[in-house]
């Protein structure tokens, strides 16, 4: 094949992982991002007493995610790739209590016949290789009735009407399989922080002649004599192939025509829910028992109804040494919601006083005073959300204008969004791209 000059909209890890396999085979590729620095959903920041970079949202790996650790094997890096195993526990009856698969589970609160059950089903689903029968039932259905009501309404329900709200009981079971068989016990990083690692793919693609260009928002994509041009700045730029890691929303927005196709109608129809994360910096533990991750329980789709106005509580710092973060005690507040919820309206002191009464709850101790410093990160399109037969409404890689490719979180499904499904997908459609 000759050489092909390819452009690639969004340096996240997707757009970043096809550049990889685009240069690699001998082609001239550009990469236009429209933030400051490369990472997508995945970037990090640094406050000027830390070492390490953080993410704006929290984020690790699993000891599964075997497509994120090929390419680090392939740059080299896979040694600064660190796997701690951090306590994960669920607030129950006004205490955390461990939640992980672990012999822990035995003492749950529930009756030893719900625990039992509870197990059971859990262990068939983690062994299930087919998830397509599970896209066929919702996880509202099928949790209810072979995990049992009990552990369904303490443990699950919860967690599902705190992350889709209303559409709780609509999402089918095989998002839940798929979170069930991807998880390991123990959890990933790389030293420095994600964004250390972005930013080291970043410039061994640039050391491999690949143009990364940030601050260089895409206004639009059109089609001329068969091949895709796309507008920058006023200026128009022809490519061989052209591949899109945007949002379903931004895609059909900046692409002449699309959204008048049959493709375009069903990139229209996919869902998706926003994500907030509100990040503290503490002067003392926020959870004694050294709990990473928190997961607090939804009472109520209405957010100012429920008893927690978020979903997860994570320390950080019970994860990677605060050492790292100048002795800060780093506390994300995480939630889902949709773009027009009141969370994306509100200033960004107004969703702090929002969020800052749960750790109270959640250790009676806390006080104002230990507050260092706060940040607020908001992104709209930050979770799909999947329906039954989902499989058969992911738009295909390829669109059917001649060049153009889109590579998105939304068609990783069954897998759940996360950096190693976005190197998957770049991958993958980095190989489409360049199938004969």
């Amino acid at each position: 094949m000759d050489q092909l000059n390819i452009a690639i909209i969004g340096a996240g890890a997707t757009g970043l992982a096809a550049a990889w396999d685009f240069t690699n085979a001998g082609h001239q590729v550009t990469i236009y991002e429209a933030a400051d620095r490369v990472g997508g959903l995945a970037a990090g920041f640094k406050d000027e007493a830390w070492d390490w970079t953080l993410e704006k949202f929290y984020h690790h790996w699993f000891a599964s995610d075997y497509d994120l650790l090929a390419l680090a094997e392939e740059m080299g890096v896979r040694d600064r790739i660190i796997f701690p195993r951090p306590k994960t526990s669920y607030w129950v009856d006004g205490k955390p209590v461990r939640s992980e698969i672990s012999p822990s589970a035995l003492f749950l609160p529930l009756s030893f016949a719900s625990i039992l059950r509870m197990g059971l089903s859990g262990m068939y689903v983690k062994l299930t290789r087919r998830w397509q029968p599970f896209e066929r039932v919702t996880a509202d259905q099928w949790m209810r009735r072979w995990m049992g009501r009990e552990a369904y309404e303490k443990f699950f329900k919860p967690l599902l009407i705190g992350k889709f709200a209303e559409q709780y009981d609509q999402v089918p079971m095989s998002f839940m399989w798929a979170r069930i068989v991807k998880r390991t016990l123990k959890l990933g990083t790389y030293v420095g922080g994600f964004q250390a690692f972005l930013d080291e793919l970043a410039r061994q693609l640039r050391a491999k002649g690949v143009a990364i260009q940030l601050r260089a928002p895409v206004d639009g994509i059109t089609q001329v004599d068969g091949k895709p041009w796309l507008n920058i700045d006023g200026e128009r730029f022809a490519f061989d192939r052209v591949l899109s890691t945007t949002s379903p929303r931004l895609l059909l927005s900046m692409t002449d025509g699309l959204a008048q196709t049959d493709y375009g109608k069903k990139v229209a129809a996919l869902k998706s829910i926003g994500g907030i994360c509100v990040v503290f910096a503490l002067k003392a533990p926020l959870m004694p028992d050294d709990t990473y991750w928190l997961n607090l329980p939804a009472t109520s789709a209405d957010k100012s109804t429920s008893a927690f106005p978020f979903l997860a509580l994570v320390e950080h710092t019970n994860f990677i040494s605060r050492e790292r973060y100048g002795g800060d005690r780093i506390i994300y507040c995480g939630d889902y919601v949709p773009p027009t919820h009141e969370y994306f309206q509100l200033s960004e002191g107004a969703l702090v006083e929002r969020f800052l009464p749960a750790l109270s709850v959640v250790n009676p101790a806390f006080k104002r005073e230990w507050i260092r410093k706060s940040w607020v990160w908001r992104a709209p399109y930050a979770q799909p959300v999947p329906a039954l037969n989902h499989s058969l409404k992911i738009p295909d890689i390829s669109t059917p204008m001649p060049g153009l490719y889109w590579a998105s979180m939304s068609q990783v499904y069954p897998w759940d969004r996360g950096t190693n499904y976005a190197v998957e997908i770049g991958r993958r459609a980095a190989r489409l791209a360049l199938a004969p």
